[in-house]
């Protein structure tokens, strides 16, 4: 079977199963609408489209968009398989594999052993974080996965009936949380995609053993270069639920996960190596290999810390010494690759805290100590001289014994925990501390005087987000590596420094975020390179192109020549887990990509871009930033994206432990970029991902940008992102939400905006959109007949919803019916 005849059956079974639960009449209601939508999609009359979904009651509307909804979750499932389907099929040397990252390195000139330095020198980190975008409860998705396993089997009879049994038990079961997920929720959520993670690593690793000998006809003993981290229970910026309690019980779950999986695969290693040693009649009954994974075995079980990995090396060796490599090759690697990559912690939790709040706890610390009276009133340079001349004492500034007040508590407590974690399950349980909205060397500082107060050494990295920060990062760094106390701390390790992709969208747009994101890592490398330290940069990347989504490979492959020393680490948020690590073979595909755009990337070395392009951004930059600005800033705006967009909607729903807003008065600027960019995606506008950009190609000119886009991986990749989004703006639906307010000058300006910039990327690139992605525009053609009546029946229940007072009570329901049937439909969509 294929994707069509699969989606037909998904289809049909959908059919029976609302013919048999709503009856004929609603069934029909629900074709009728299909073929109504078409017809208006094609250029037809919406009269009768209109007039039937204004004589829907409440709760017909809230039922029509459940059905559609499921069908886009099966439609999902379907297209998910055929990705494995295609990947399992494929021969020869797929592209971005590392077996073709090698030949890529070879045909650069370098040799096996430059690859194998190359590996050991760079690590790919991904870490889950807590930004859910996946709005569906744990028991749908329990059922949506009883399906994917059966789609493969589809021409089975009895493989149909269960199917068609989940499909029937999910359409009975209220999709909508009545409560909001707890932070050990999302923990949990996120832990789940750890199963088709660890299924994909071995595979992986032997992939990489498999490239070397074909591609340089010898074995290597290079390791896959990837971690796992997560700030699921760790992220505090803004989210009062993340307890020094919650952190703790987090770290009891890493640890629990990593003893299941730990046993699991012991147990299945100790099965299969059943060899005797030396001479069977001499040694008879004598099992080496088993007695030391049985001893191993029995420590992880008893919860004690073992050092695991020397001692399974030791075993690899010796297996290969008594003539068993094949044995060491695919019966030890798979417990060997997930010892490497999850030790007995799993995944390393990060702590991050705000800015804010540090400086807050550390103005207590002291005061309460007697050293200063009102740190915060302090110049930045005294703030500097204090923190260096506390960080050379080792003296503690709290009383040994004394309990904390609740706000240094609040602070303390988390790197408390951590470093219980560290003692019980080794020192990779804990990350790095982040300090979100780093503006200053003290705002990195700070964390260092609080964690000397448990007696924990923590590494620092600053979180640079708004347009300001990231032009401030070069010459904060600068000053922070100056500083020997500082460098006393960070010693041999590696300096981390996160940009993030989300604030410095909303606050300077999509062009000039981008190209501040490239500055300010072309310049902080060349900063820690004059300061002889190594780097990583850390991406706070999102799933949609407004807060620096879009394939994992384009994106590192666009990374600036020679900023990647020791590797990168980026962050993986909302539906991308589910998009991503649902199944082994998928997560593989994902992984080896990722990887492919690492060792590519990292094998380039630094060199000089065309002064002319640099300049041409500079200006282009500027002027995408005020066309955005002045937009945003506009009297109007606010009041006309509340208006056009469901963002109150969006705050009811319960997706997340974390607020859509930070504290404080509501406002533009304290919305998180979140459900910012989820409410422009809800009405297909999609402006978080080009808004601006007209105006910055314009200022470059066409015949310059056709060049940079020829010729400069980043220029290519920020106008291939542009072009998705572009793609999944829809200018028919976005004009329906644009009917809620009326006539409004802002209407017709962003409506001209995006024709034009759809005009001109198309121009520059030398064809219509996603021409060099024809099975994504293809996808986006199909989804639109079955999305439509989602937005239709949304813009509907929001017009009603908002004729009268209490409205949003009546038709909530329906209403956030509607949110996730169109996050499901468009995806990507935060």
């Amino acid at each position: 079977m294929g994707i069509k005849s699969d989606v037909n059956l998904l289809g049909r079974t959908l059919g029976h199963v609302l013919k048999e639960q709503e009856g004929e009449a609603f069934f029909d209601l629900v074709e009728r609408t299909r073929a109504l939508v078409r017809e208006v999609r094609a250029g037809g009359d919406d009269t009768e489209l209109r007039q039937m979904l204004a004589d829907l009651s409440g709760e017909d509307a809230g039922r029509l968009a459940r059905a559609f909804t499921w069908y886009f979750q099966l439609v999902n499932l379907a297209e998910e398989y055929e990705r494995v389907r295609s990947l399992r099929g494929s021969g020869g040397v797929r592209s971005q594999s590392l077996e073709s990252a090698l030949m890529a390195l070879k045909e650069q000139g370098m040799r096996a052993a430059d690859v194998e330095a190359l590996i050991e020198r760079v690590n790919l980190g991904l870490t889950f974080t807590a930004h859910p975008t996946e709005m569906r409860r744990r028991t749908i998705r329990q059922h949506l996965e009883a399906v994917a396993r059966d789609i493969p089997h589809l021409d089975d009879t009895e493989a149909q009936e269960r199917v068609a049994a989940h499909v029937e038990a999910m359409w009975a079961t209220p999709e909508l949380r009545h409560l909001k997920p707890t932070v050990l929720d999302e923990v949990k959520g996120g832990l789940n995609y750890l199963g088709a993670i660890a299924g994909a690593l071995p595979q992986l690793q032997r992939d990489l053993g498999r490239a070397f000998v074909n591609v340089y006809g010898q074995e290597s003993d290079a390791r896959i270069p990837l971690s796992f981290s997560s700030w699921m229970g760790g992220d505090r910026d803004g989210n009062p639920f993340v307890t020094p309690e919650a952190t703790r019980e987090t770290l009891e779950l890493h640890r629990q996960r990593a003893q299941e999986l730990l046993l699991t695969e012991l147990k299945r290693t100790y099965a299969n190596l059943s060899q005797e040693d030396g001479d069977p009649a001499q040694t008879a009954g004598v099992e080496p290999y088993r007695a030391e994974l049985r001893q191993l075995h029995n420590a992880v079980r008893d919860g004690e810390q073992v050092e695991l990995l020397p001692r399974l090396e030791a075993l690899d060796i010796r297996l290969r010494e008594d003539g068993q490599r094949r044995t060491a090759d695919q019966l030890l690697t798979p417990l060997l690759t997930l010892v490497r990559v999850f030790g007995q912690h799993l995944v390393s939790l990060d702590v991050r805290e705000h800015s804010g709040q540090t400086g807050a706890a550390v103005a207590a610390l002291l005061a309460q100590a007697g050293v200063e009276a009102d740190y915060l009133a302090l110049s930045e340079a005294d703030r500097q001289t204090l923190l260096t001349t506390e960080l050379r004492s080792r003296r503690p500034l709290w009383p040994a014994g004394e309990a904390l007040t609740d706000e240094l508590e609040t602070v303390i407590g988390p790197i408390r925990e951590v470093q219980g974690a560290m003692a019980q399950s080794g020192p990779r349980a804990f990350g790095r501390y982040i300090i979100s909205m780093a503006e200053s060397v003290s705002d990195v500082l700070e964390p260092l005087l609080l964690a000397r107060e448990v007696g924990l050494r923590v590494l620092t990295v600053p979180l640079f987000e708004t347009l300001d920060d990231l032009q401030r990062a070069p010459q904060v760094m600068t000053d922070l590596l100056a500083l020997p106390e500082y460098r006393a701390i960070l010693a041999g390790d590696v300096q981390e420094i996160m940009l993030g992709y989300s604030d410095s969208n909303k606050d300077a747009g999509f062009l000039a975020a981008n190209w501040a994101l490239h500055e300010a890592q072309r310049q902080v490398s060349a900063v820690c390179r004059a300061a002889g330290v190594r780097w990583r940069f850390f991406h706070g990347r999102g799933t949609s192109i407004g807060r620096g989504g879009g394939p994992a490979s384009r994106a590192i492959l666009g990374q600036p020549a020679g900023t990647i020393d020791a590797g990168l680490r980026i962050t993986e948020q909302g539906e991308a887990l589910a998009d991503k690590y649902s199944h082994p073979v998928l997560a593989r595909r994902n992984l080896e990509q990722a990887l492919y755009g690492l060792l590519l990337s990292a094998a380039r070395p630094a060199d000089s871009l065309k002064a002319e392009w640099t300049a041409a951004m500079d200006t282009a930059a500027a002027a995408s930033a005020a066309a955005y600005r002045a937009l945003v800033h506009d009297d109007g705006f606010l009041p006309f994206f509340e208006a056009a967009t469901p963002i109150h909607e969006i705050a009811r729903l319960n997706i997340a432990s974390r607020p859509v807003r930070r504290p404080g008065a509501p406002t533009l600027t304290n919305l998180r970029a979140i459900p910012w960019v989820m409410s422009w995606t809800q009405i297909r506008s999609n402006l978080p991902g080009w808004y601006g950009l007209r105006e910055g190609l314009q200022s470059i000119g066409p015949d310059a940008a056709r060049e940079m886009y020829a010729a400069w991986p980043f220029f290519r990749t920020v106008l291939d992102n542009a072009q998705m989004s572009l793609a999944k703006s829809d200018p028919l639906i976005f004009e329906e939400y644009l009917r809620l307010l009326g006539p409004h000058p802002l209407a017709g300006a962003l409506q001209a905006a995006y024709s034009e910039t759809v005009e001109l990327v198309e121009a520059v690139v030398g064809a219509e959109l996603l021409a060099n992605e024809p099975r994504l525009r293809e996808s986006i053609g199909l989804r639109n007949p079955y999305i439509d009546p989602i937005h239709r029946i949304q813009v509907e229940l929001l017009r009603r919803a908002r004729a009268e007072d209490g409205g949003l009570d009546t038709f909530e329901r329906p209403l956030m019916l509607s949110l996730q049937g169109i996050a499901a439909g468009v995806r990507n969509t935060g």
